[in-house]
């Protein structure tokens, strides 16, 4: 969450608003973000920290540990028609890739604007797949890995 923090105007410059979530009230966020956030993202998390006490909105999204009383760490990307586009679950020894992040949004903003697949680690700039009947079994003629 403070790699989100610490780079939150690279989301913002794409149109992305980012809400956090977890089992913890209002207060222990409000603790979490004076004594520890604030040291490591100058000003504190800029975003909304929202309380899902209870487990909801976890239950929801498939996250929530029952047993553990706990949301599992996960990211979603939904779009602006609330569709949940891309999800990643980790549990908490790993954490998650803030650039990849950047790559996937970017990557749904593309498909979105033109309608145009993109190809594994693709990034704005790159060679995308036309979809149609003449792309059937041609791919390897479109795309080599690493383009």
């Amino acid at each position: 969450m403070a790699s989100v923090g610490a780079r939150y105007k690279e989301l913002q410059d794409l149109g992305v608003e980012v809400l956090s979530c977890s089992v913890d009230s209002q207060f222990t966020h409000k603790i979490w973000q004076e004594v520890e956030l604030s040291k490591m993202v100058e000003g504190g998390i800029p975003f909304p920290m929202l309380s899902d006490t209870g487990g909801r909105i976890g239950t929801l999204y498939g996250v929530y540990d029952e047993e553990g009383g706990v949301n599992v760490r996960g990211r979603f990307l939904i779009d602006p028609d609330g569709t949940i586009l891309a999800m990643e679950v980790l549990t908490p020894p790993v954490g998650r890739n803030f650039s990849e992040l950047v790559r996937q949004v970017q990557a749904f903003q593309h498909v979105r604007k033109t309608g145009e697949p993109t190809p594994a680690g693709w990034e704005p700039g790159k060679k995308t797949l036309k979809p149609g009947p003449d792309l059937v079994g041609r791919v390897w003629e479109t795309w080599k890995i690493g383009d």
